[in-house]
């Protein structure tokens, strides 16, 4: 089984005035490519913070960060930048949908930043809105939709630019439990037919119990799932 992700003796702090508070202690982690994995933990445990340092939007005290056999911990911002915008796809709670723009706009924004011609990056949306289910509500602004539709567009965006990994924090949390479920079913549909690796951090234990691999993360330590 080839790594997606590897963590090596991660370590993380923040200085909250003069106070040092440790988030992260000697975190080892390893997920395959392919896996769906849900982290949870009680607030304040370091999920979000593991999530965070996985997706390449804030880097370790100590330790290494390896998505797809590059060690992005070693990384400058710049080049940084860049590995998200071709390696990740990022599934937000409240969505961060443009609301000026219809929903096949929003899905193409991460396709700007590429060499694509304005006829191609139009195709992918429009692909990427299929797979989702929301290829019907194409021309239609976020405010013209419900809350399990702008999640769906969302995911549409995440996975326009074909990442090698989805991070999704709190997808369902603004959703009423259908909604939420319809959600997560689209996530393990491309977990499992498009072999998508996908890590979620969620509050939700039915969310999480849709990911075949949970961890939990309690005081900065993994207490669960570990490997």
């Amino acid at each position: 089984m080839t790594v997606a992700v590897l963590l090596n003796d991660l370590t993380k702090s923040y200085t909250r005035g003069k106070q040092k508070v440790n988030i992260l202690s000697a975190v080892n982690l390893t997920i395959d490519v392919g896996e769906f994995v849900a982290i949870k933990g009680p607030s304040g445990s370091g999920k979000s913070t593991l999530l965070n340092l996985m997706a390449g939007l804030d880097y370790p005290d100590a330790g290494e960060v390896v998505v797809g056999g590059e060690c992005i911990s070693r990384l400058s911002k710049n080049q940084l930048a860049k590995w998200r915008s071709r390696s990740v796809g990022f599934v937000f709670q409240f969505y961060n949908l443009m609301p000026t723009l219809s929903a096949e706009q929003n899905v193409e924004l991460p396709l700007l930043l590429t060499n694509l011609s304005r006829a191609e990056r139009k195709r992918r949306a429009q692909i990427a809105l299929s797979v989702v289910g929301m290829e019907e509500r194409a021309k239609h602004r976020p405010a013209e939709l419900s809350g399990g539709q702008l999640q769906r567009v969302s995911i549409a965006r995440a996975i326009v630019s074909d990442p090698q990994l989805l991070i999704c924090d709190e997808p369902t949390g603004d959703l009423d439990r259908d909604a939420a479920d319809n959600v997560l079913e689209l996530l393990a549909t491309l977990n499992q037919v498009q072999k998508k690796t996908i890590v979620m951090v969620t509050h939700d234990p039915k969310a999480a119990g849709y990911a075949p691999r949970q961890i939990e993360v309690d005081k900065g330590v993994l207490v669960e799932g570990a490997r």
